[in-house]
């Protein structure tokens, strides 16, 4: 790749990059829908910018093309998630963009709803646009940007997070302690509660720690479902809310309840019940520097190994924070 192919790719990346930050915009507002960007791009300047805000508004390409005006003839349009083909509560994207005379189109994720699915791309083709559909690390951080929406629509599930405090020999109880990880770690947690749709334990956390389950002490602009899988019954007393049925008949209801998301803590009982079904999709471990020597571990006996993807690791505090995916979005 020679210097201008270069610096074309490095502007086409910063743009993208641009999307996914006005996608970041509507977050928090757009439920059910997913958060979405786009820019309106011609003679290599921005000429429109919009994301979508707010369930039963403007999508953000019909936003963006707004912005642009007549300058969106014959421009590039960047958006991160590909245009609907379909009527719900606004117009096809895709007839818009035709309308507006669009001369191409880059799309960082297709839509993983049925509905869709790839029927967006081929109607712009159909009606003369080109359409690129992005590949590698944006494509990934488009698919990312929306991984419980994506899990949720595309599944009938919800996206489960299960987050684990271990000990550097992986065991998740200190002899002694109350806590294994630190407070920067413990406050984080308040924050993936806050931004999550339910938080789950196990029935031997609920007798041994009982848990509220609760974002406390961070800016929640709503708590979440706080859930407890098991035959109970609960301790008098608990609010948590009690689920008795398989595993994937109470996400799949949890998710026609309009459950996004789901971080799972408590103990390795549940969690690995969840990992043989399949039904873990991102890893949290916040890795505290002790060593127990005894007690359980993150994960009981699995009855095949896992492959995880995407593993990062960053210091938080005094611990390390282990990320990764077992079913990437």
């Amino acid at each position: 790749m020679d210097r201008s192919e270069r610096s074309e790719s490095n502007a086409r990346e910063c743009l993208f990059e641009r999307a996914l930050e006005l996608a970041e915009r509507g977050r928090g507002s757009t439920r059910p829908n997913p958060v979405v960007g786009a820019l309106v791009v011609s003679d290599n300047e921005v000429a429109g910018e919009g994301w979508h805000e707010r369930a039963g508004g403007p999508h953000a390409e019909l936003a963006a093309l707004e912005s642009a005006g007549q300058r969106a003839r014959d421009a590039t349009l960047f958006v991160t998630l590909e245009p609907c083909c379909f009527s719900g509560l606004t117009g096809p994207c895709t007839e818009a963009i035709l309308a507006a005379g669009v001369g191409k189109v880059v799309v960082g994720a297709i839509d993983p709803n049925p509905r869709v699915s790839g029927q967006g791309i081929e109607r712009l083709r159909e009606g003369g646009v080109e359409v690129e559909l992005l590949e590698g690390e944006q494509a990934f951080r488009a698919r990312q940007q929306n991984e419980a929406w994506r899990t949720w629509i595309g599944k009938g599930r919800p996206f489960v997070t299960y987050k684990v405090a271990a000990t550097l020999d992986g065991r998740v109880n200190v002899p002694g302690s109350r806590w294994v990880s630190g407070e920067a770690s413990r406050r984080f947690v308040h924050e993936l509660r806050a931004a999550v749709d339910a938080v789950a334990v196990g029935m031997g956390t609920v007798h041994s720690d009982q848990p509220r389950l609760d974002a406390r002490d961070v800016d929640a602009t709503r708590q979440p479902r706080r859930l407890a899988f098991g035959s109970g019954p609960l301790p008098p007393g608990s609010e948590l809310e009690l689920r008795t049925g398989p595993l994937v008949e109470e996400l799949s209801q949890l998710a026609a309840e309009g459950v996004q998301s789901l971080l799972l803590e408590g103990g390795p009982t549940l969690a690995t019940a969840f990992a043989e079904a399949g039904l873990i999709d991102k890893l949290l471990v916040f890795v505290a520097p002790h060593l127990a020597g005894a007690g359980p571990r993150l994960l009981g006996d699995l009855t095949h190994p896992l492959r995880l993807s995407r593993l990062t690791a960053e210091p938080f505090g005094e611990d390390i924070l282990l990320s990764a995916y077992l079913n990437e979005p």
